[in-house]
């Protein structure tokens, strides 16, 4: 188990996996309410945290739009998969100590994130980075497949290639595939990130108890995971300034999800 303080102590065994529970439509406006409360009860904390997964991407994309080199779209594709998984078990963190009545200290909340390196919070990070690698990687396929030699056309410049026919055919069948992508990362850190950081589990057991919990609930669980995607896209509307404020309400909803989602 996670410990308050800076001294972060893992039990030796394995925790037990908590059990799969049905939630209700009405739980997400329950969770969404949890997450603006920790929100407000611990804004600093929830504005660093976003910060760094906000700030760290304009960095990395500044320096690759002055660099002029594709390369350097490597950190930026290796960086935000990364960053987002560190990011989250701090806000979890902070949702667990809210509820567990438990003191907020920069020094217990950031030794704790950071006593994740040693646990199995990176191999769930490296998951996603190579789920997302591979997004890429498809989306890139299916652009050269019905675009042909259009393929060789900047895209960000000339949009017009995309409303031919190809392009329209090409939108769809990239739109679907990546909701398959989101579909599945959705699935196995819904509940499974949360997991890691509450107790003493390997990352692919909770994935999987998350694919369950998921499944088990599809219809809430996929109208959270659209509320989820609406939010975060009004949020990058105004300059991406909203995210500040909804990525760590999103954080903490998400820990109380799944507080919800898989219990003892």
């Amino acid at each position: 188990m996670v410990q308050g303080d800076m001294n972060v102590e893992v039990s030796a065994g394995a925790s037990p996996l908590p059990e799969v529970q049905e939630v209700r439509l009405a739980d997400i406006g329950a969770v969404l309410a949890a997450g603006w409360r920790d929100f407000t009860r611990a804004p600093l904390y929830g504005l660093f945290f976003s910060a760094v997964y906000v700030l760290g991407g304009v960095v990395m994309w500044q320096v690759y739009a002055a660099a002029g080199a594709e390369w350097w779209l490597i950190p930026v594709f290796v960086g935000f998969p990364l960053l987002a998984p560190f990011a989250a078990t701090g806000l979890y963190e902070v949702s667990r100590r809210l509820e567990a009545g438990q003191a907020l200290d920069w020094r217990g909340v950031l030794g704790v994130v950071f006593a994740q390196r040693q646990r199995q919070v990176p191999s769930m990070a490296m998951l996603i980075l190579l789920m997302f690698m591979f997004w890429v990687f498809v989306a890139h396929t299916i652009f050269a497949l019905f675009m042909g030699l259009s393929a060789m056309t900047n895209v960000s410049s000339s949009f017009e290639v995309l409303w031919t026919g190809n392009g329209l055919v090409m939108l769809a069948v990239g739109s679907a595939v990546g909701a398959v992508f989101a579909t599945v990362l959705f699935a196995v850190t819904a509940g499974g990130l949360p997991m890691l950081l509450e107790r003493e589990v390997d990352f692919v057991s909770a994935m999987i108890r998350s694919v369950q919990a998921v499944t088990a609930n599809a219809v809430v669980m996929a109208v959270w995971g659209g509320v989820i995607a609406v939010l975060l896209f009004a949020a990058m509307l105004p300059m991406f300034l909203g995210l500040f404020v909804v990525l760590p309400v999103l954080g903490h909803a998400t820990w109380h999800m799944y507080r919800r989602l898989l219990a003892e």
